[in-house]
């Protein structure tokens, strides 16, 4: 079947992409990997290349476009090379779309220039060490200062991607106490400067993938937010988070598309290079069963991530279908990335092989943007289950 959702403009940047990370990302990315960290003047490069500012309006620098498939490519091509482009995917995918739909045209003025060039690097900061999946239990806490002037943070967040970076974090923070008959009242969003006192970046976590992006613990003793960076109305902070959560998920559902896709080329290359008993490894019927069996999996993840991704461009995609889409792509590149693996033998345990850091990285898709069985009760009460 041919694939329609992307067109020439989108097949020129993927060249101008792949190119990029040829150059400029796989000669260096093992000792990134051993430093768990990208340069920071990676995102310099990107936000010259252009990839932080496809969708922000041209009178910030961007290039204006109202699509999520220039964020679908990039996806594919750091899959098929097995590399991470440290917090660029928070900055892009996580963080940006609340800039676009609550920031003011003054607040627009500040950040999205910078934001684009990559001089200032944002993060999203919605969970805490005591509420992951439950966002209404949040305790941290906003208080408005007695002459009005700013906000007083105070609390922690956690598992906060590109949070060693960062130069700005939207975060969520309580700036009300819950109603009785409604928890998620009283949550605030803002945009807060990373270099204020009493703002400081804890440990940085060390994961079992994901390795070069930076993945941190934050804290906030009296930090002094501005009254101009809270973004949008005050106490409307989970509703904004609702809002976001489709091209989130659709965002973890298309990336392990990618890594599924990538993990039997991966494999297919792998099998028919290698010699077991005088033959290749391609020539027996279990690896031939086994890779086709893949294929057919991908094949099927890639019609629904794509479809997502249509919906999602058009403004049409529902909460249900997002978690519908993050469930099935994540569980079928679980499934594909091991079998490849297993593929591999002894060394697709070796992280010297893309296959091994893929099979790593791979597993947070059924955790974070929502756990599958998250999923799975978003789409049961669709259901009306």
């Amino acid at each position: 079947m041919q694939r329609t959702v992307f067109t020439d403009d989108h097949e020129s940047y993927r060249k101008t992409l792949r190119a990029f990370l040829e150059s400029e990302v796989l000669p260096d990315y093992d000792e990134w990997f051993t430093a768990g960290m990208v340069p920071r003047d990676l995102y310099l490069k990107l936000g010259e290349l252009g990839v932080f500012g496809v969708s922000v309006p041209e009178e910030y620098g961007g290039a204006g476009l109202t699509t999520y498939k220039f964020t679908a490519v990039e996806y594919e091509e750091i899959a098929r090379i097995g590399v991470l482009l440290g917090g660029s995917s928070a900055h892009v995918l996580l963080a940006l779309p609340y800039l676009k739909m609550l920031a003011t045209d003054e607040q627009k003025q500040r950040y999205l220039p910078r934001f684009v060039s990559g001089e200032e690097m944002w993060a999203l900061a919605m969970t805490e060490p005591g509420a992951g999946s439950d966002l209404a239990g949040m305790r941290t806490t906003a208080k408005l200062s007695t002459d009005g002037s700013n906000y007083v943070l105070n609390g922690a967040k956690t598992f906060i991607t590109g949070g060693v970076h960062a130069d700005r974090v939207i975060v969520a923070a309580r700036t009300n106490p819950p109603k009785d008959d409604d928890r998620r009242h009283g949550i605030s969003l803002f945009a807060v400067d990373t270099s204020l006192p009493g703002y400081s970046v804890g440990r940085k976590l060390d994961k079992l993938g994901l390795r070069t992006s930076d993945t941190a613990e934050l804290a906030f003793v009296d930090v002094r937010v501005p009254v101009e960076d809270l973004l949008g109305e005050e106490n409307q902070g989970f509703s904004y988070l609702g809002k976001n959560l489709a091209s989130e998920r659709w965002g973890i559902a298309h990336g392990a598309y990618a890594q599924a896709k990538a993990a039997v080329e991966m494999a297919q290359a792998y099998v028919s290079d290698r010699k077991v008993f005088g033959q290749s490894v391609s020539s027996f019927q279990n690896t031939k069963f086994e890779l086709a069996a893949c294929k057919a999996e991908v094949d099927a993840a890639e019609a629904v991530t794509d479809r997502a991704l249509e919906a999602l461009d058009a403004g049409d995609l529902t909460a249900a279908e997002a978690a519908s889409a993050k469930l099935f792509c994540s569980e079928v590149a679980a499934r594909v990335v091991d079998r490849c693996l297993q593929l591999h033998g002894g060394y697709g345990y070796i992280n010297e092989y893309p296959i091994a850091r893929l099979y790593a990285d791979n597993r947070v898709n059924r955790l974070y943007g929502g756990t599958s069985e998250v999923m799975k009760l978003i789409i049961a009460h669709d259901m009306g289950l």
